[in-house]
């Protein structure tokens, strides 16, 4: 008597179509840390509470990002609002930077995030979920695939609405972007040094982040001195300096640095 076959094991039948491609295994990045999660489902439904990825780069004093602002301003005690701009568009960059480099340097794809959704907690970085569809495929290297999806795609409609909400300058922003990928590498580097490093150094030599910044890699880890200031130091006389930051003492406070 012959077994029932298994349902689950490659058919030998030569004329069987292939098995399609299965989804990227986001479930990987969040080891790394939760900047790098990116939550899915397989029933294609968003969690409770969460809003298309879109909605977030609006514009007007209701918009997420503007409504956001003003909560950052608040707990950092500062009554300027283009510090608070800074500080969060500095992190949201990090969250996307995390998610795009995390992917491409672990499951070699880069997800486009088109489709995702967001919900903005009241601590910790920004929510992300995505449907659970296979990985399309991309033109171009994976650096291309990153220029494209986390530099075109997320952070330039993200400058624009923090642009729209607090006097920042272009040159601050790509600076923070710039600022937001180094540090991103220092978080995956200990996972893939080697594609990790590459990719970053390929990104931050091209336009338009190119002359943002010095990055340096060495057996001890990496470095990054950015050319701009992302105003942390005018939350308060005792805030300091960041540690990229293209100064080495804080400026007078009545000098505009961006």
């Amino acid at each position: 008597m012959n077994p029932a076959p298994d349902p689950s094991a490659p058919s030998s039948d030569p004329s069987a179509p292939a098995p399609g491609p299965r989804p990227p295994d986001y479930a990987r990045l969040a080891a790394v840390g939760p900047y790098f999660a990116l939550d899915t489902s397989p029933d294609g439904t968003p969690p409770e509470g969460f809003r298309p990825l879109a909605e977030l780069f609006g514009t007007g004093p209701d918009a997420p990002l503007a409504a956001r602002i003003r909560v950052v301003a608040q707990r950092l005690g500062t009554a300027e609002p283009r510090v608070a701009a800074s500080i969060l568009h500095l992190g949201l960059a990090a969250r996307f930077w995390s998610v795009g480099l995390g992917s491409a340097v672990l499951l070699g794809t880069v997800p486009t995030l088109e489709r995702a959704w967001v919900r903005i907690p009241d601590q910790g970085p920004l929510d992300l979920w995505t449907p659970s569809e296979p990985a399309r495929p991309s033109p171009g290297t994976l650096a291309d695939q990153l220029h494209a999806a986390v530099l075109v795609g997320r952070l330039e409609p993200l400058a624009a609405a923090v642009r729209a909400a607090a006097p920042l300058s272009p040159r601050l922003l790509l600076g923070n972007s710039a600022s937001a990928l180094a540090g991103t590498l220092r978080v995956l580097d200990p996972h893939a040094p080697g594609a990790a490093r590459a990719l970053v150094a390929e990104l931050l030599d091209r336009p338009p982040l190119a002359g943002t910044g010095t990055l340096r890699t060495g057996p001890r880890g990496t470095a990054f001195r950015r050319t701009s200031c992302c105003l942390y130091y005018r939350v308060g006389p005792g805030a300091g300096l960041c540690g990229d930051c293209c100064f080495t003492e804080p400026p007078a406070r009545g000098k505009r640095t961006g």
